[in-house]
């Protein structure tokens, strides 16, 4: 379930210009340090189209070669791990996504499981710290939010 939301938050997410896609060009959806969803992912963005941009999926080992991230699913292989991984990202506009079942570590968008559903919280705040501005109809979805400033 989650590997399918990952993709789609692309459609719901504005960045600076300077870090739009070019014409052609695809979204970059990374899984920064251990990957969970595997093929599933791939299968995800495949299938997903925004405004004419393609979704690519990338593996990175570390925060290498993040900045040509527009998302980043974040997890480490301990809490701690993907804490440090976070704070690499920190001054780029990209997307950070966690889990909680990977540790108390929150990226901007940050799945959780609340009464047997996938729920997923939104820092706004961050997110418009590093230029990004996330739509007012992904930000109703969100099971809470931490609002812009």
């Amino acid at each position: 379930m989650k590997a399918t939301f990952l993709p789609k938050f692309a459609r719901y997410v504005g960045w600076p210009a300077q870090r739009q896609p070019g014409a052609g060009a695809p979204f970059m959806l990374c899984a920064i340090g251990r990957d969970p969803f595997g093929r599933l992912l791939d299968a995800a963005a495949a299938a997903e189209q925004i405004d004419g941009h393609g979704v690519m999926v990338r593996r990175l080992p570390d925060e290498r070669g993040a900045g040509a991230c527009h998302l980043a699913f974040v997890q480490g292989r301990q809490p701690a791990d993907t804490g440090r991984l976070l704070l690499a990202l920190r001054n780029l506009p990209v997307l950070t996504i966690t889990d909680a079942r990977a540790g108390p570590q929150r990226g901007m968008i940050h799945f959780t499981n609340l009464s047997g559903r996938v729920r997923f919280f939104i820092n706004d705040a961050e997110a418009a710290r590093r230029g990004l501005t996330i739509s007012s109809r992904l930000l109703a979805l969100a099971a809470g939010v931490t609002q812009r400033r």
